[in-house]
């Protein structure tokens, strides 16, 4: 009797000491999560990786890798200190070059990200194959090239990578503005600092384009009076039927989010909020800035009428291929979709008035001449 019981005792005890080391082995390696500050297998503490794993943004499937490389990129150009535009230049540029995918291989030498060529003075093969490196030596060309602001993004990423097919950066503009929406942290256009080795470009930069760089966004947010998401008190509406049906439509989005790609009704971008506007007054008019850029008639910009689309560069356009539009609504003020953080707010005219380079009268009387002053100068300047 004595040995059975030493038996049934020897056998718990080989039991408590089995669940003693599995819970000796699972509390270590709860620890292990603790100090790794993330919980395996993509747990509640994981966000799959620096770009968050698998989406789809913009309408595109991306899968984790592409997110990491589009989230580096952005962030790369962050901390140079550069506007959301050198972002969309460069995602644009992997993207048609790699398909933002690091690879080891490609055109003769071309490798990584970008398909940089070590024979060309890109760096070495280790070095662009290292998406930091090969981001930061692109920033670095790019910003060195005259002008590169005002360029269409697509001219740019040419300029810089002087492919044997130039056009086929601009079409992977849209795609890239959406990937740089989704990673961008902090102000659109960064102050940069004196040490900042891009500090003369980027000053540039902000002298041209001091604008938000979303999409097709990007106007100059000058200091006012007014409240830019309420009507000014003693605001007067278009007496013309169309006119202020479209004026009107647009106004009641003010406050609205900035949704790249919507036409409505919970949200806009820029041209889509033109297009709910003049449908609302049963008036089509195209989608899209580049199509809307020849809706309607011209007009001279010194005698806007009311409903009038008004186009200036904005991050992604140039003079002749602007990006943004908004809507004159009267009383010296324009409507439009700003960006992902402002949303749909009213802007002075005169904060407008050196950067427009087309104005479209789409239905109504025409308008007439404004009274002589600075703004009018200014307005003059640009031409129907």
């Amino acid at each position: 009797m004595d040995q059975k019981k030493a038996t049934i005792a020897l056998a718990l005890s080989a039991a408590v000491l089995t669940f003693l080391a599995a819970a000796f082995s699972m509390g270590m390696a709860m620890l292990s999560v603790l100090v790794d500050g993330a919980l395996p297998g993509g747990g509640c503490g994981g966000d799959g990786g620096l770009g968050g794993g698998s989406q789809t943004i913009g309408g595109t499937d991306w899968n984790a890798e592409q997110t990491d490389n589009a989230a580096t990129i952005v962030n790369i150009v962050a901390q140079r200190g550069l506007p959301r535009r050198a972002a969309v230049i460069a995602i644009s540029t992997v993207i048609v070059e790699s398909r933002l995918v690091n690879v080891g291989h490609g055109d003769r030498d071309s490798l990584g990200l970008y398909q940089q060529r070590p024979s060309q003075g890109w760096g070495t093969p280790e070095q662009v194959l290292n998406p930091d490196y090969a981001t930061r030596i692109f920033l670095d060309r790019l910003v060195a090239l005259p002008g590169w602001a005002t360029m269409a993004p697509g001219t740019a990423a040419q300029a810089v990578q002087r492919s044997a097919f130039p056009d086929r950066y601009a079409p992977q503009e849209a795609p890239a503005a959406a990937l740089v929406d989704r990673f961008w942290v902090g102000p659109d256009n960064p102050l940069p600092s004196p040490t900042n080795p891009a500090t003369s470009t980027v000053q540039q930069v902000a002298s041209v384009f001091a604008c938000a760089d979303q999409g097709g966004a990007g106007v100059p947010l000058a200091p006012s009076n007014i409240d830019p998401k309420k009507l000014p008190p003693g605001f007067v509406g278009p007496s013309d039927p169309a006119q202020r049906a479209a004026v009107t439509y647009a106004l009641a989005q003010l406050g609205k989010p900035y949704v790249w790609g919507a036409k409505g009704p919970n949200g806009f971008d820029c041209s889509g909020l033109m297009l709910a506007a003049w449908a609302a007054a049963g008036v089509p008019i195209p989608a899209g800035t580049v199509n809307q850029k020849n809706a309607g008639t011209p007009a001279n910009p010194a005698s806007i009428a009311p409903g009038d689309l008004v186009f200036i560069p904005g991050s992604l356009g140039s003079p002749t291929n602007p990006r943004h539009v908004g809507m004159y609504v009267g009383n010296g003020l324009v409507v439009n979709a700003y960006d992902s953080s402002t949303g749909v707010i009213l802007q002075p005219l005169s904060d407008w008035a050196d950067k427009i380079t087309h104005v479209r009268h789409i239905a109504g009387p025409a308008g007439v001449p404004a009274p002589a002053g600075p703004v009018t100068a200014a307005l003059a300047e640009v031409g129907p």
